[in-house]
Parts: C-alpha cells; structure tokens; sequence
C-alpha cells in the first residue's frame, strides 16, 4: 500500500525546519547506504549524530503521534529515528530496496524495516526532478507532494529519486517497524478501519458497528506482534 499522509507538518513548522536545515552540517548522502545504495546514490545527508538531526527528529516523531491516519496505515511498533536529506542539480538516487534491518547508530537499536516515509519538506516548484518513483505490484507511482505532507510505502519496493535538474529537493526520511509485518495484512486493517471511520461518522448508532470493531480488533490480535 502505498498512501499520501496529507499535513504532517503544518506551514509554521516547515519553515521552522527549513531554517534549522540551512546552517545544518550536510555530509555525502552515503554514510548511511548499503553496499547496493552506494552504488546508486547521489545526494547530502544531515549527519545522524548531529544534534539539528536529533532535535528535528523528535518534532517529527510527535507529529507522527499525531496523525491517526499514520497510526491507522502503519501500525508502529518502531520509528528510525528521522534522518534528513538534499537533492541538489545532478543528484539523484537510483533503483535500490532499502535494507531490511536498519541500525541506530547512537543508540545501537535495531528496527526491521517494514515501512518507507518521505516526509517532503521544499514545495514542488521549488525544484524540478526529484520526484519519487515506487515501483509495486500495481504499477509505477511518481510521488512528488507539498511541503509538510508523507508518503508512506512498504519498503520491500523498488524505488528511486529522479534526478533534480533545478533547485533543491529537501526532505526527511525513516523506516518504521509494525506491529503487522505483511503488507496485505495492514492494507487489510487500514481498509477496514477507514470504513468504520467512515460509517461512525455516518450512522453512529448501526449496530454493525460493533460488529466490524470486534472483527477489526481480532484481526489484529491474530497478526499483530506487539
């Protein structure tokens, strides 16, 4: 499943990291890459250890605690700590799965990556190029959003960042580990609970609405690994 999370950061907040971002201390992009990633991957990367990192990481995951639609899709157990990056004229990231364990390095924590984000944080016509590019059971999807929206994919997926050939394309990425590991498992939940959602907000007194809230949570008690 791949989903748009719409607003994670609101205006004031994206420029807020803007502002920190610009005196960060960007380093090559590969400190972070796999043997397959290096190989394909050109861009710069806040150093993960660098306490701009740390202190922007933090507004991310409590944004996150925010979202129900992230909760309701992912289901974390885990959060990477956020990292941050920039794509500028030239650079670009090519096809590559992202590793399936990931380490902290500061804190030597381990988190299996069953979930990709890119929270975007330049507006689109700050920059051409740069969109990216998931490649799934369904097709090709070309992801390039507003600044303070997410996109959300599993990371068993190709994908790539097309080549920026003006401005500058400035994000924030992580991986999340779920509770439910397989995606069709999750996209199942996601679909079920976005009906009930829908239904409470329609008929809040339908009976069937237990019902669906009782087959919602045994379900996740048959899948989920808390």
């Amino acid at each position: 499943m791949l989903l748009h999370v719409p607003s994670v950061l609101d205006a004031g907040q994206v420029t807020h990291f803007r502002a920190r971002l610009a005196d960060a201390p960007w380093v090559d992009g590969n400190v972070t890459s796999g043997h397959q990633s290096a190989r394909a991957k050109y861009n710069e990367q806040v150093r993960e250890d660098a306490p701009v990192a740390r202190e922007l990481g933090e507004l991310v995951l409590a944004a996150l605690a925010r979202s129900q639609l992230f909760f309701s899709a992912a289901l974390p157990k885990q959060v990477f700590p956020p990292l941050f990056n920039r794509y500028g004229p030239g650079m670009n990231f090519g096809n590559h799965v992202d590793s399936a364990i990931r380490t902290h390095e500061a804190t030597r924590t381990r988190i299996r990556t069953d979930l990709s984000a890119t929270l975007f944080l330049a507006e689109p016509d700050e920059y051409d190029g740069g969109e990216l590019v998931v490649e799934d059971t369904l097709g090709t999807h070309s992801v390039k959003l507003p600044a303070g929206h997410m996109v959300l994919y599993p990371a068993t997926s190709l994908h790539r960042v097309a080549p920026i050939t003006r401005g500058a394309r400035i994000g924030s990425f992580f991986w999340i580990q779920s509770m439910v590991r397989d995606d069709a498992q999750r996209t199942l939940l996601f679909d079920l609970d976005m009906s009930i959602v829908r239904l409470t907000q329609q008929r809040a007194d339908d009976p069937s609405l237990v019902s669906l809230v009782g087959v919602y949570h045994n379900l996740l008690r048959m899948w989920a690994e808390p």
